[in-house]
């Protein structure tokens, strides 16, 4: 009964056939982690749904698992009333998203587009973060969700850099995907808009580098990090102002690309912090 009842919603059209175009959309989507033509980027599950919307970003279309009542009933009175709303057999909706427990519900959603010269408008805000060759789709989902935490203007993806629409990054960033300014930019042209922006680029390293607490982070500053085994490409690193580590006096020989961004990101906004008029006011009445 309560099927039959989700079912007769005026707000849910039933979908029975696996090639409706929208059907064929978030399957590609999924499937290859990028955006649609339309520009439409799939997501999955309720909590990062609901982020969306919290974010104010459009949904093109909405899918719902025929029996995800509560989960229907939960979010169509948050969504808009153009926005097309699909139900979908069990199965069917199963065999479209990547998760093993699927909670009923996913969307396409069109993403805010920004451009390098929107990061370097905001300068003041806080650092940069450029990730290089990074490829753990949870990493960079949790550097992005650092990056939202500590204030960051905004992260640059250079090339060989993992999809930011893969759903784990996706799921990772925990909606910091949606606010924070994200793009992707060749090397040779972002490092040279931000040394022309007067930003100042540190390469995060393991070793054979100097200590972070010797840099300034409050001033402008982009920070990059590679991947998780090899690091920033070779070719990369020699083109920034500086490497640097974060000094670690126990036996590790290397933090996690997510947990050093973390660090690096924090420290930056702790810096900023000390040097805000605030700060100083408090400091010298």
């Amino acid at each position: 009964m309560e099927q039959t009842r989700l079912a007769a919603h005026p707000r849910l059209r039933r979908i029975e056939g696996r090639h409706n175009p929208l059907v064929k959309q978030l399957r590609q989507a999924f499937a290859h982690s990028e955006l649609t033509d339309a520009g439409d980027c799939a997501i999955e599950g309720l909590r990062i749904l609901e982020e969306a919307i919290r974010s104010g970003l459009r949904f093109s279309s909405v899918f719902f698992r025929e029996s995800a009542q509560s989960a229907a009933e939960r979010l169509l009175p948050q969504i808009g009333a153009q926005v097309e709303t699909l139900l979908l057999p069990d199965k069917l909706f199963d065999s479209l998203v990547p998760s093993e427990s699927p909670q009923g519900v996913a969307a396409l959603v069109r993403l805010k587009q920004f451009s390098l010269e929107d990061v370097l408008e905001r300068l003041q805000v806080g650092p940069i973060i450029a990730l290089a060759s990074l490829q753990d789709p949870g990493n960079l989902g949790t550097i992005l969700r650092s990056a939202e935490a500590f204030g960051a203007t905004g992260a640059v993806c250079l090339p060989g850099t993992v999809s930011p629409w893969n759903p784990k990054a996706m799921r990772a960033s925990a909606g910091s995907i949606f606010r924070l300014p994200l793009i992707w930019a060749k090397p040779a042209r972002s490092l040279e808009a931000l040394r022309a922006a007067g930003v100042q680029t540190l390469a995060a390293m393991a070793r054979d580098a100097q200590s972070l607490g010797g840099h300034d982070l409050a001033k402008p500053v982009a920070l990059l990090i590679g991947a998780e085994g090899s690091g920033i490409p070779p070719e990369l690193a020699a083109q920034c102002d500086a490497r640097v580590m974060i000094p670690c006096p126990g036996p590790v020989e290397s933090l996690n690309a997510a947990v050093a961004a973390s660090v690096l990101l924090y420290e930056a906004s702790r810096q900023r912090a000390l040097t805000s008029p605030a700060s100083k006011k408090q400091r010298h009445p």
